[in-house]
């Protein structure tokens, strides 16, 4: 019933929501809604994401080159220096699905995690280091390019990342089935704005902002519009 008297309302709230949630979070619940998709809207959004990431392929071309070749993934193994984790998430980020190899050069260095935090003493409750961590977990874990016991392995790490980070007093981002229920139904709410919000603290942009200086690559801004939030995983304009 309150479905069909506003579904207006009910659309712009989910916008309004998604746009707030922190990048762990919005990779959780973006991976959850394609495993609901059908084959035929699985092919339609492929379609519609591909010319999406056109636009930007010229640029991220060497990027890319790097986040698929075994070699250069192989020095990105210092987990406790910022700027190597936010390589880490742009490798994640242009990792193809078929780069097994690749893929299982990130997983050792990935699963290091426990004598990195044990024997250096990385304190996840410091700045955004504990966020860095919970979205490197949740991209690998759901990334096509791991294995299933991969997947399994790195969730498993996420989980703890997210017990150690509870334990240290710094909360980790809530589920996303428990932050479902904060949805605006037929309340009031104001239109979902066409220009990006760029007030999330822990953004994938925002995150990745240390790799983009250091690499010396630029990953360019998408211009603002309705597609620029579709398209925020990779970085919103």
């Amino acid at each position: 019933m309150v479905e069909k008297r506003c579904p207006r309302l009910q659309r712009d709230g989910v916008y309004r929501w998604f746009s707030e949630l922190p990048s762990p979070q919005r990779v959780e619940f973006l991976c959850g809604l394609l495993d609901l998709c059908i084959p035929l809207e699985l092919r339609f959004l492929g379609a519609c994401l591909e010319d999406l990431a056109r636009k930007d392929y010229h640029s991220l071309r060497d990027s890319e080159i790097k986040a698929n070749n075994p070699a250069d993934l192989g020095s990105l193994t210092n987990l406790t220096d910022e700027v190597v984790r936010s390589k880490l998430l742009v490798s994640l980020a242009l990792l193809g699905s078929a780069h097994r190899e690749a893929a299982g050069v990130l997983f050792r260095t990935l699963t290091h995690i426990d004598s990195v935090i044990n024997n250096y003493g990385l304190q996840l409750n410091e700045g955004r280091t504990g966020d860095e961590f919970l979205l490197l977990f949740t991209m690998a874990s759901n990334h096509p390019a791991f294995s299933f016991h991969q997947k399994q392995v790195l969730r498993q790490e996420l989980t703890q990342i997210q017990s150690l980070m509870a334990s240290t007093g710094k909360n980790p981002s809530t589920s996303t089935l428990n932050t479902m229920a904060t949805y605006p139904g037929c309340h009031k709410v104001t239109p979902r704005s066409e220009t990006p919000i760029n007030s999330v603290s822990n953004s994938l942009e925002n995150v990745l902002h240390t790799s983009t200086h250091s690499m010396e690559e630029s990953i360019p801004k998408r211009p603002s519009g309705k597609h620029s939030k579709a398209a925020a995983i990779l970085g919103r304009g």
